[in-house]
């Protein structure tokens, strides 16, 4: 959902969300690895932290936690 004040204001732009994929496929320790606003990042943690499991990555057959970066690119129409 766009923040309403930023939609007022026109405010467009890509933040990125870090996050990691646990072994069990979980996604855990979900931050903003660049800024854009306050409303805008709140809500794409929002939009991470609702992701269904993963599949995990795997290190010599045995799943493994994974580091990622997300691009969220909001876009007034």
């Amino acid at each position: 959902t766009y923040p309403e004040e930023e939609r007022q204001i026109g405010m467009e732009g890509t933040l990125y969300v870090s996050f990691v994929v646990e072994k069990n496929g979980a996604v855990s320790n979900v931050g903003i690895a660049r800024s854009l606003s306050y409303n805008l990042d709140n809500e794409a943690l929002r939009v991470v932290k609702m992701m269904p499991k993963w599949k995990p990555a795997s290190d010599h057959g045995k799943p493994a936690r994974q580091i990622f970066t997300i691009p969220f690119q909001f876009k007034i129409k």
